[in-house]
């Protein structure tokens, strides 16, 4: 079976609903996407909807050098030769993590699909399912309840709030969440870079009742030095997002003393299925614990992602909410949400089906 075709394409996603973080408002993305088509009809497909903020490169950048370069490589090329291609992928875009993952998670797509099983089964499935955090911007306390009453109907049990105003108004947002849902779902907390050292260990002294199950990002994306010399009790907590980008990072994170004790993949900051196993590998060495996590993208990536999460016995977080804000997609299928539990679909590759 070859690859007979490459097509790319921009889709403009609308959000169902905007939401705040602590630097930016947010309410449309544009993601890339990519068919690999076979010479047998077969398509594999990838997406990028990478980041400006954490990898230097947005999606109109990753759109352009993709149109632009020489595919020749992949174009006519046996999918059995599955490792070469990947190979190439990776080393001829490897300053463009967004190329890199809408071609690396086509490709798996197709080959997977070639094989006949899941991509899962493919890594070794080592998950059947698990709870996914929903997030909460950031809002008013008022605003903040209604969020949460919403996705607690829903069925969803673990919420993500976004935070990053000041210490006192981030802190008094969580006690009132905490005092309004009761035990009814976790609370996982995302900084966002919004806080300096004693902040952070302010807020975890003011919250260590509310059963706070991590904290995303606290401090800024340079400060490793600082990652490292909170408390233990502190550093359990914190998962490294945005410090976290591709495996020299996990590499250096995980140094002793180790900077965070959750890693927070992203297929789009790491640039696919391939660094993010590879980042996988460091942790479980390290004895981290791994979050899977993602922007607003497509069910393509974030199926992907899924995959991958439940390949590895160390996966002990999901955040893969991305494209349930999506008001619409280029797919379907890929995974099944019940009461706020994540299961994939079992078809061959990715599962998704093109609309």
């Amino acid at each position: 079976m070859r690859i007979k075709e490459i097509n790319i394409r921009k889709e403009n996603l609308e959000l169902a609903k905007p939401y705040s973080i602590s630097y930016k408002t947010v309410d449309s993305v544009e993601n890339v996407i990519v068919e690999l088509v076979a010479d047998n009809g077969m398509v594999g497909m990838g997406v990028a909807n990478p980041s400006k903020y954490v990898v230097n490169e947005d999606v109109g950048e990753c759109y352009k050098t993709l149109t632009s370069s020489d595919l020749s490589f992949l174009k006519g090329s046996d999918v059995s030769c599955f490792y070469e291609l990947l190979n190439g992928i990776h080393t001829n875009f490897d300053s463009s993590a967004g190329c890199r993952v809408a071609l690396d998670v086509a490709l798996h797509d197709l080959f997977t699909q070639s094989l006949g099983v899941p991509l899962v089964h493919f890594l070794g499935a080592h998950h059947k399912s698990m709870a996914t955090s929903v997030t909460i911007g950031i809002m008013s306390i008022e605003e903040t309840h209604r969020e949460a009453d919403d996705f607690i109907k829903g069925g969803f049990k673990i919420l993500k709030v976004k935070l990053g105003k000041t210490i006192e108004e981030d802190i008094e947002r969580t006690i009132a969440l905490r005092k309004h849902i009761g035990n009814k779902a976790l609370i996982r907390i995302d900084a966002n870079q919004g806080w300096n050292f004693d902040e952070t260990i302010s807020y975890v002294s003011a919250t260590k009742d509310l059963d706070i199950e991590l904290i995303e990002q606290p401090l800024k994306q340079s400060a490793i030095a600082e990652y490292r010399k909170f408390p233990d009790y502190v550093k359990n907590l914190v998962a490294a997002d945005e410090s976290l980008v591709g495996p020299a990072d996990a590499f250096s994170l995980a140094n002793n003393p180790k900077a965070a004790g959750i890693y927070n993949i992203k297929l789009m900051k790491c640039g696919g299925i391939q660094p993010a196993r590879e980042i996988a590998t460091i942790a479980r060495q390290a004895g981290i614990d791994l979050m899977w996590g993602c922007n607003d993208e497509s069910i393509i990536s974030i199926a992907a992602g899924l995959h991958v999460a439940f390949s590895c016995p160390h996966t002990k977080y999901i955040d893969l909410d991305g494209s349930l804000d999506l008001a619409k997609d280029v797919v379907s299928g890929g995974f099944t949400i019940k009461e706020g539990m994540m299961s994939l679909i079992d078809k061959p590759g990715l599962g998704v089906k093109k609309l």
